[in-house]
């Protein structure tokens, strides 16, 4: 028997081929189909929040008998956390980038 026959697949990372090129694009999103930098910023954070969701769920029903299947609430919760992390490391990145941009001087 296979252990890892019982984990789900995973999606693989989407290309940012939406995203807007430098130079390129609106705050309200431009044309082509392109999508504005905070449109992507809003989804990623939707995203983690929905999979947080997921992972409170799946350890709810793990803890109330609900549900037996404890690999999927792990890997809900992993994979929440690593949302998470990734979200917070993102973040630090911006408002890194912000205070090097208020240093500059003109």
């Amino acid at each position: 028997m296979d252990p890892l026959q019982n984990i789900p697949q995973l999606s693989p990372l989407s290309p940012l081929s939406g995203a807007p090129k430098s130079g390129q694009g609106s705050a309200a999103g431009g044309a082509d189909g392109e999508v504005a930098f905070g449109d992507l910023l809003k989804q990623a954070l939707q995203e983690v929040n929905q999979a947080s969701a997921q992972a409170e769920d799946e350890a709810r029903n793990l803890m109330t008998g609900e549900s037996a299947d404890m690999h999927t609430a792990m890997l809900a919760v992993q994979k929440a956390d690593l949302s998470f992390q990734m979200m917070m490391a993102v973040r630090s990145k911006l408002i890194d980038a912000y205070r090097e941009v208020m240093r500059m001087q003109m």
